[in-house]
Protein backbone atom coordinates (compact mmCIF):
# COMPACT_ATOMS: atom_id res chain seq x y z
CA UNK A 1 0.00 0.00 0.00
CA UNK A 2 1.43 3.69 -1.29
CA UNK A 3 1.12 5.64 2.53
CA UNK A 4 2.74 8.50 0.75
CA UNK A 5 0.63 11.52 2.44
CA UNK A 6 0.17 15.35 1.53
CA UNK A 7 2.28 17.23 4.88
CA UNK A 8 0.77 20.58 5.49
CA UNK A 9 2.44 21.09 8.28
CA UNK A 10 0.71 24.84 9.46
CA UNK A 11 0.83 27.98 9.83
CA UNK A 12 4.79 29.93 8.25
CA UNK A 13 4.61 31.63 12.23
CA UNK A 14 2.88 30.84 15.32
CA UNK A 15 2.62 32.68 18.26
CA UNK A 16 0.26 32.44 21.39
CA UNK A 17 1.05 34.29 24.45
CA UNK A 18 0.72 38.18 25.47
CA UNK A 19 1.60 40.99 23.22
CA UNK A 20 1.92 38.30 20.71
CA UNK A 21 -0.09 40.66 17.97
CA UNK A 22 2.48 43.50 17.88
CA UNK A 23 4.61 40.92 15.59
CA UNK A 24 2.31 41.34 12.88
CA UNK A 25 3.98 44.52 11.63
CA UNK A 26 7.31 42.70 11.67
CA UNK A 27 5.49 39.95 9.23
CA UNK A 28 3.48 42.60 7.12
CA UNK A 29 7.09 43.98 6.26
CA UNK A 30 8.44 40.53 5.38
CA UNK A 31 5.40 40.36 2.89
CA UNK A 32 6.51 43.70 1.88
CA UNK A 33 2.48 44.39 2.61
CA UNK A 34 1.61 48.27 2.38
CA UNK A 35 -2.53 47.93 1.97
CA UNK A 36 -4.39 45.30 3.86
CA UNK A 37 -7.85 44.02 4.70
CA UNK A 38 -9.08 43.02 7.49
CA UNK A 39 -12.11 40.84 7.43
CA UNK A 40 -14.29 40.46 10.91
CA UNK A 41 -16.76 39.82 13.06
CA UNK A 42 -18.96 41.56 15.38
CA UNK A 43 -18.94 41.01 19.17
CA UNK A 44 -15.63 39.41 18.37
CA UNK A 45 -14.46 42.47 16.81
CA UNK A 46 -15.23 44.64 19.65
CA UNK A 47 -13.39 43.18 22.00
CA UNK A 48 -10.10 42.53 19.29
CA UNK A 49 -9.86 45.68 17.19
CA UNK A 50 -8.20 47.29 20.65
CA UNK A 51 -4.83 44.81 20.18
CA UNK A 52 -4.56 46.06 16.62
CA UNK A 53 -5.33 49.99 16.58
CA UNK A 54 -1.10 50.34 16.10
CA UNK A 55 -1.92 49.05 12.95
CA UNK A 56 -3.29 51.94 11.61
CA UNK A 57 0.38 53.90 12.42
CA UNK A 58 1.95 51.97 9.17
CA UNK A 59 -0.11 50.22 7.07
CA UNK A 60 -3.46 51.25 4.98
CA UNK A 61 -6.18 49.26 6.40
CA UNK A 62 -9.62 48.47 4.61
CA UNK A 63 -11.67 47.01 7.14
CA UNK A 64 -14.75 44.83 6.45
CA UNK A 65 -17.30 42.86 8.55
CA UNK A 66 -18.32 39.84 6.81
CA UNK A 67 -21.98 37.81 6.37
CA UNK A 68 -21.41 35.09 8.94
CA UNK A 69 -21.11 32.84 6.60
CA UNK A 70 -18.16 30.71 4.97
CA UNK A 71 -20.12 30.73 2.20
CA UNK A 72 -18.92 30.92 -1.85
CA UNK A 73 -20.71 33.95 -2.53
CA UNK A 74 -19.30 35.95 0.27
CA UNK A 75 -16.26 34.62 -0.63
CA UNK A 76 -16.44 35.96 -3.77
CA UNK A 77 -17.70 39.42 -2.32
CA UNK A 78 -14.47 39.82 -0.36
CA UNK A 79 -12.49 38.19 -3.34
CA UNK A 80 -14.08 41.68 -5.23
CA UNK A 81 -13.50 44.03 -2.65
CA UNK A 82 -9.64 42.34 -2.63
CA UNK A 83 -9.12 43.88 -6.42
CA UNK A 84 -11.18 47.09 -5.51
CA UNK A 85 -8.94 48.09 -2.74
CA UNK A 86 -5.51 46.43 -4.43
CA UNK A 87 -4.85 44.84 -0.87
CA UNK A 88 -1.81 43.15 -0.97
CA UNK A 89 -2.57 41.20 2.34
CA UNK A 90 -5.49 40.06 4.03
CA UNK A 91 -6.03 39.79 7.62
CA UNK A 92 -8.93 37.42 9.49
CA UNK A 93 -9.86 38.38 12.94
CA UNK A 94 -12.64 36.22 14.63
CA UNK A 95 -13.76 32.30 14.98
CA UNK A 96 -13.43 29.55 12.79
CA UNK A 97 -16.13 30.08 9.92
CA UNK A 98 -14.23 33.29 9.42
CA UNK A 99 -10.61 31.74 9.29
CA UNK A 100 -12.19 29.47 6.46
CA UNK A 101 -13.58 32.26 4.47
CA UNK A 102 -10.31 33.96 4.05
CA UNK A 103 -8.54 30.88 3.60
CA UNK A 104 -10.96 30.54 0.53
CA UNK A 105 -10.39 34.62 -0.15
CA UNK A 106 -7.09 34.38 -0.13
CA UNK A 107 -7.08 31.07 -2.54
CA UNK A 108 -9.36 32.74 -5.04
CA UNK A 109 -7.27 35.87 -4.52
CA UNK A 110 -3.47 34.18 -4.83
CA UNK A 111 -2.76 36.86 -1.71
CA UNK A 112 -0.50 35.91 1.46
CA UNK A 113 -2.78 35.89 4.84
CA UNK A 114 -2.76 35.75 8.08
CA UNK A 115 -5.47 35.01 10.95
CA UNK A 116 -6.22 36.27 14.77
CA UNK A 117 -8.39 33.79 16.25
CA UNK A 118 -10.84 35.15 18.85
CA UNK A 119 -11.72 32.15 20.55
CA UNK A 120 -10.48 28.65 21.08
CA UNK A 121 -13.21 26.60 19.25
CA UNK A 122 -11.50 24.48 16.42
CA UNK A 123 -8.47 24.17 14.53
CA UNK A 124 -9.91 26.39 11.56
CA UNK A 125 -7.01 29.09 12.11
CA UNK A 126 -4.28 26.27 11.42
CA UNK A 127 -5.93 24.23 8.98
CA UNK A 128 -5.30 24.68 5.25
CA UNK A 129 -9.06 23.96 4.25
CA UNK A 130 -12.59 25.43 4.26
CA UNK A 131 -15.86 24.37 5.12
CA UNK A 132 -18.43 25.95 3.00
CA UNK A 133 -21.97 26.99 4.21
CA UNK A 134 -25.18 28.08 1.97
CA UNK A 135 -25.74 31.89 2.98
CA UNK A 136 -28.72 30.43 4.88
CA UNK A 137 -26.26 28.31 7.86
CA UNK A 138 -27.36 25.33 5.89
CA UNK A 139 -23.89 23.36 5.10
CA UNK A 140 -23.00 22.96 1.65
CA UNK A 141 -21.65 19.23 2.40
CA UNK A 142 -18.30 20.68 0.65
CA UNK A 143 -15.11 21.22 1.97
CA UNK A 144 -12.30 23.57 0.18
CA UNK A 145 -8.80 22.29 0.40
CA UNK A 146 -5.18 24.17 -0.61
CA UNK A 147 -1.65 23.99 -0.65
CA UNK A 148 -0.83 26.66 0.59
CA UNK A 149 -0.83 28.27 4.11
CA UNK A 150 -1.30 31.16 6.52
CA UNK A 151 1.88 33.71 6.59
CA UNK A 152 1.04 33.30 10.18
CA UNK A 153 -1.33 32.39 13.07
CA UNK A 154 -1.03 34.80 16.18
CA UNK A 155 -3.37 35.62 19.08
CA UNK A 156 -3.37 36.79 23.04
CA UNK A 157 -4.77 34.39 25.87
CA UNK A 158 -6.34 37.24 26.91
CA UNK A 159 -8.53 37.97 24.06
CA UNK A 160 -9.01 34.52 23.52
CA UNK A 161 -10.25 33.31 27.45
CA UNK A 162 -13.20 36.54 27.50
CA UNK A 163 -14.74 34.26 24.35
CA UNK A 164 -18.23 32.83 24.99
CA UNK A 165 -17.17 29.55 27.26
CA UNK A 166 -19.62 27.44 25.10
CA UNK A 167 -17.41 27.78 22.29
CA UNK A 168 -14.49 26.52 23.94
CA UNK A 169 -16.35 23.74 25.16
CA UNK A 170 -17.25 23.13 21.41
CA UNK A 171 -13.89 23.19 20.57
CA UNK A 172 -12.84 20.85 22.96
CA UNK A 173 -15.69 18.27 21.68
CA UNK A 174 -14.05 19.06 18.38
CA UNK A 175 -10.29 18.12 19.20
CA UNK A 176 -11.10 15.23 20.90
CA UNK A 177 -12.39 13.80 17.63
CA UNK A 178 -8.71 14.20 16.43
CA UNK A 179 -8.30 10.68 18.38
CA UNK A 180 -11.48 9.01 17.81
CA UNK A 181 -11.56 9.69 13.92
CA UNK A 182 -7.99 8.30 13.55
CA UNK A 183 -7.76 5.69 15.90
CA UNK A 184 -9.05 2.90 14.40
CA UNK A 185 -6.94 3.94 11.17
CA UNK A 186 -4.08 4.82 12.30
CA UNK A 187 -3.53 1.67 14.76
CA UNK A 188 -3.38 -0.84 11.62
CA UNK A 189 -0.24 -1.97 11.21
CA UNK A 190 0.61 -0.84 7.57
CA UNK A 191 0.91 2.75 8.89
CA UNK A 192 3.51 2.03 11.35
CA UNK A 193 6.68 2.69 9.40
CA UNK A 194 5.16 5.83 8.24
CA UNK A 195 6.92 8.73 10.22
CA UNK A 196 4.57 11.14 9.65
CA UNK A 197 1.29 9.36 10.52
CA UNK A 198 2.86 8.52 13.53
CA UNK A 199 3.46 12.12 14.36
CA UNK A 200 -0.36 12.66 13.24
CA UNK A 201 -1.41 9.74 15.75
CA UNK A 202 0.92 10.95 18.91
CA UNK A 203 -0.46 14.84 18.54
CA UNK A 204 -4.35 13.05 18.24
CA UNK A 205 -3.23 11.34 21.61
CA UNK A 206 -1.72 14.83 23.29
CA UNK A 207 -5.10 16.33 22.12
CA UNK A 208 -7.23 13.27 23.91
CA UNK A 209 -4.64 13.20 26.32
CA UNK A 210 -4.57 16.74 27.29
CA UNK A 211 -8.27 17.07 27.68
CA UNK A 212 -8.60 14.40 29.60
CA UNK A 213 -6.08 15.71 32.25
CA UNK A 214 -6.38 19.65 32.31
CA UNK A 215 -10.41 20.05 30.37
CA UNK A 216 -12.66 20.53 33.30
CA UNK A 217 -9.78 22.46 34.95
CA UNK A 218 -9.36 24.71 31.77
CA UNK A 219 -12.99 25.31 31.42
CA UNK A 220 -13.20 26.71 35.33
CA UNK A 221 -10.38 29.22 34.89
CA UNK A 222 -12.15 30.54 31.59
CA UNK A 223 -15.20 30.89 33.85
CA UNK A 224 -13.59 33.27 36.77
CA UNK A 225 -11.01 34.79 33.87
CA UNK A 226 -7.64 33.24 34.91
CA UNK A 227 -5.01 32.35 32.24
CA UNK A 228 -3.68 30.00 33.48
CA UNK A 229 -1.20 27.33 32.06
CA UNK A 230 -4.59 24.35 31.68
CA UNK A 231 -6.33 27.21 30.06
CA UNK A 232 -3.45 28.04 27.87
CA UNK A 233 -2.80 24.33 27.01
CA UNK A 234 -6.26 23.42 26.24
CA UNK A 235 -6.55 26.48 23.91
CA UNK A 236 -3.53 25.95 22.25
CA UNK A 237 -4.11 22.26 21.91
CA UNK A 238 -7.78 23.05 20.58
CA UNK A 239 -6.45 25.73 17.23
CA UNK A 240 -3.15 23.91 17.14
CA UNK A 241 -1.78 20.88 18.03
CA UNK A 242 -5.60 19.64 16.39
CA UNK A 243 -4.39 20.78 13.13
CA UNK A 244 -1.28 18.97 13.24
CA UNK A 245 -3.28 15.74 13.18
CA UNK A 246 -4.73 16.52 9.89
CA UNK A 247 -1.83 18.23 8.77
CA UNK A 248 0.83 15.47 9.47
CA UNK A 249 -1.61 12.85 9.12
CA UNK A 250 -3.57 13.72 5.25
CA UNK A 251 -6.85 12.04 4.26
CA UNK A 252 -5.69 9.09 6.93
CA UNK A 253 -6.45 11.64 10.08
CA UNK A 254 -8.74 14.02 8.80
CA UNK A 255 -12.78 14.03 9.35
CA UNK A 256 -13.99 10.40 8.99
CA UNK A 257 -17.40 9.55 10.31
CA UNK A 258 -17.77 12.13 12.83
CA UNK A 259 -17.16 15.30 11.48
CA UNK A 260 -19.44 13.36 7.97
CA UNK A 261 -22.20 13.23 10.00
CA UNK A 262 -22.01 16.79 10.99
CA UNK A 263 -22.01 17.78 7.36
CA UNK A 264 -25.15 15.14 6.73
CA UNK A 265 -27.14 16.51 9.37
CA UNK A 266 -26.17 20.00 8.83
CA UNK A 267 -27.03 19.41 5.25
CA UNK A 268 -30.76 18.04 6.41
CA UNK A 269 -31.83 18.51 9.66
CA UNK A 270 -31.87 22.74 9.56
CA UNK A 271 -32.64 22.21 13.50
CA UNK A 272 -29.38 21.99 14.43
CA UNK A 273 -28.06 25.23 13.16
CA UNK A 274 -28.53 26.08 16.79
CA UNK A 275 -25.80 24.02 17.82
CA UNK A 276 -21.92 24.45 17.23
CA UNK A 277 -19.72 22.86 15.01
CA UNK A 278 -18.47 21.39 18.07
CA UNK A 279 -21.00 20.32 19.30
CA UNK A 280 -22.52 18.54 16.48
CA UNK A 281 -19.09 16.81 16.38
CA UNK A 282 -19.33 15.71 19.59
CA UNK A 283 -22.86 13.70 18.73
CA UNK A 284 -20.56 12.73 15.68
CA UNK A 285 -17.90 10.97 18.19
CA UNK A 286 -20.51 8.71 19.38
CA UNK A 287 -21.79 8.35 16.18
CA UNK A 288 -18.58 6.70 14.99
CA UNK A 289 -18.27 4.72 17.92
CA UNK A 290 -21.36 3.21 17.50
CA UNK A 291 -20.46 2.91 13.99
CA UNK A 292 -17.53 0.67 15.08
CA UNK A 293 -19.06 -1.23 17.85
CA UNK A 294 -17.03 0.43 20.83
CA UNK A 295 -20.08 1.06 23.47
CA UNK A 296 -17.80 0.66 26.09
CA UNK A 297 -15.94 3.78 25.43
CA UNK A 298 -19.22 5.49 24.72
CA UNK A 299 -20.30 4.72 28.23
CA UNK A 300 -16.86 6.00 29.45
CA UNK A 301 -17.17 9.19 27.85
CA UNK A 302 -20.72 9.37 29.22
CA UNK A 303 -19.97 11.38 32.25
CA UNK A 304 -17.71 13.79 30.66
CA UNK A 305 -20.67 14.85 27.95
CA UNK A 306 -23.27 15.24 30.76
CA UNK A 307 -20.68 17.67 32.63
CA UNK A 308 -20.02 19.47 30.09
CA UNK A 309 -23.27 19.15 28.08
CA UNK A 310 -22.85 17.99 25.21
CA UNK A 311 -25.19 16.01 22.87
CA UNK A 312 -25.01 12.46 22.67
CA UNK A 313 -28.14 11.59 20.57
CA UNK A 314 -30.16 12.78 18.13
CA UNK A 315 -33.07 12.75 20.35
CA UNK A 316 -31.19 15.33 22.76
CA UNK A 317 -31.06 17.88 20.27
CA UNK A 318 -34.59 17.66 19.71
CA UNK A 319 -34.21 15.76 15.94
CA UNK A 320 -35.36 12.20 16.39
CA UNK A 321 -37.20 10.26 14.97
CA UNK A 322 -35.99 10.74 11.42
CA UNK A 323 -38.10 10.24 8.70
CA UNK A 324 -37.36 7.42 6.08
CA UNK A 325 -36.72 9.91 3.80
CA UNK A 326 -34.00 12.22 6.07
CA UNK A 327 -32.30 9.09 7.03
CA UNK A 328 -31.88 7.61 3.68
CA UNK A 329 -30.08 10.98 2.92
CA UNK A 330 -28.10 11.57 5.86
CA UNK A 331 -26.60 7.85 5.44
CA UNK A 332 -25.98 8.50 1.23
CA UNK A 333 -24.33 11.64 1.95
CA UNK A 334 -22.00 9.84 4.70
CA UNK A 335 -21.22 7.01 2.31
CA UNK A 336 -20.30 9.59 -0.17
CA UNK A 337 -17.77 10.87 2.05
CA UNK A 338 -14.35 9.19 0.73
CA UNK A 339 -12.20 9.10 4.13
CA UNK A 340 -15.37 7.17 5.92
CA UNK A 341 -13.95 4.33 3.79
CA UNK A 342 -11.11 4.31 4.91
CA UNK A 343 -12.42 2.97 8.21
CA UNK A 344 -11.28 -0.86 7.90
CA UNK A 345 -15.05 -2.06 8.61
CA UNK A 346 -18.06 -2.77 6.61
CA UNK A 347 -19.37 0.78 5.27
CA UNK A 348 -22.44 1.03 3.52
CA UNK A 349 -25.24 2.70 3.70
CA UNK A 350 -27.53 0.01 5.28
CA UNK A 351 -24.51 0.31 8.34
CA UNK A 352 -24.55 3.87 8.45
CA UNK A 353 -28.08 4.07 8.71
CA UNK A 354 -28.29 1.18 11.37
CA UNK A 355 -25.49 3.08 13.70
CA UNK A 356 -27.86 6.37 14.00
CA UNK A 357 -30.68 4.21 15.36
CA UNK A 358 -28.69 2.00 17.16
CA UNK A 359 -27.01 4.86 18.96
CA UNK A 360 -30.11 6.30 19.54
CA UNK A 361 -31.79 3.60 20.89
CA UNK A 362 -28.77 2.75 23.56
CA UNK A 363 -28.50 6.42 24.68
CA UNK A 364 -32.43 6.16 25.33
CA UNK A 365 -31.62 3.24 27.20
CA UNK A 366 -28.84 4.40 28.83
CA UNK A 367 -30.04 7.68 30.15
Amino acid sequence: MDTAVNVKVGPQFYKYGQGAMEMIPDILNEYGAKRVLIVHGTISWQKASPYLKFLDDDFTIRYEQYNGECSYNEGERLAKLVADSKADFIIGVGGGKLCDLVYYVASLTKKPFGVVPTLASNCAPWAPLSVMYKDNGLAEGKTEHYKRQTAFLITDPTLVIDAPINFFIAGIADTLAKWYESDMILEQPQFEDNNFLMLARHSARICKDVIAEDGIKAIEDMRKGIVSTEFIKVSEVIFGVAGLVGGFGDKYARNTAAHAIHDAISAYLPGVHNYLHGEKVAYGIFYQLALEGKWQVIDELIPMYETLHLPKSLTEMGEYPLSEDALNKIAALIDRKEKVHLLPITINEAVLKKAIIDLEKYINTEV
